[in-house]
């Protein structure tokens, strides 16, 4: 949870110095333009120089222009929705490579450990070891001594334990996967609703009246389509993620009683 609260201030700081230098950039463009307006004014443009200006605009001012005209009633909370989710799956995902730990390795160190000091010193370099299969090694090395059987159970009912730990938060980002595209629909809808409110108060069906209200529709829809493919490919990641630190966790636990029954049948 720290981690998220982090993640979430680091990109509402973000956010902040973003909406700064916009409003910086507004006001000196809106200083450019009036400055050179008289100048422009005696000077007739031509097609090619209007084309000239389109291809200068950078990415980020097209990206705005698009903001503004999908309205910000609906893009706000189309962008917090993506914000969130972004942040949850990032989160999830350092957790989740924090947690992947070489399983080969760690059973070649508890097996040495219990052949030189027994189950204390294995339990010492499970305790010392991070990640989820460590600490379900551990409670397995903690009821050794009440038989294989317990051993077994134990394992399996902490690792369903963590599993239930590396799934925490997933449920947050199918929430996101399904809102942003709700979101872009809603706007949709009421773009729509505007076009059809102008068509009947203009009594005509021209394409000047319908483009605003088409125009909101669409960037609306296009954002959030947006939002849900980029976070459904964060989210089928960290589910492939937990996949594979499950398999792993399954394999090394049925080693593990392996080499438990191993050092105590070598007594």
């Amino acid at each position: 949870m720290k981690k998220l609260v982090t993640i979430l201030a680091f990109f509402g700081v973000l956010a902040f110095g973003a909406s700064k230098a916009l409003a910086q950039a507004d006001s000196t463009q809106a200083a450019t333009t009036e400055a050179a307006a008289p100048a422009a004014s005696s000077v007739t443009e031509t097609p090619a120089s209007d084309a000239a200006a389109a291809e200068e605009q950078s990415f980020h001012q097209v990206l705005k222009q698009k903001f503004i005209d999908g309205g910000p009633p609906f893009m706000w909370p189309i962008l917090i929705v993506f914000i969130l989710g972004l942040a949850i799956a990032i989160e999830r995902i350092i957790t989740l490579n924090m947690a992947t730990t070489n399983t080969k390795k760690l059973l070649s160190q508890i097996e040495d450990a219990l052949a030189k000091g027994g189950v204390e010193a294995a339990k010492d370099v499970t305790k010392n070891t991070r990640g989820p299969v460590a600490s379900i090694f551990t409670q397995g090395l903690m009821r050794s001594g009440e038989g294989v059987d317990m051993v077994e159970k134990s394992i399996v009912s902490y690792g369903g334990v963590e599993m239930g730990r590396l799934e925490s938060g997933l449920i947050w980002i199918s929430l996101c996967i399904s809102l942003g595209p709700m979101l872009g629909f809603f706007g949709t809808v009421v773009g729509m609703v505007d076009a059809f409110e102008a068509i009947e108060a203009a009594g005509d069906i021209s394409p000047s009246i319908v483009a605003g209200g088409m125009k909101v529709a669409l960037i609306t829809t296009v954002g959030g389509l947006i939002v849900g493919m980029v976070l459904q490919i964060l989210y089928n990641y960290c589910v492939s993620k937990i996949d594979s630190l499950v398999n792993r966790m399954e394999d090394a636990s049925i080693s593990l009683i392996d080499i438990l029954v191993k050092h105590k049948l070598s007594k």
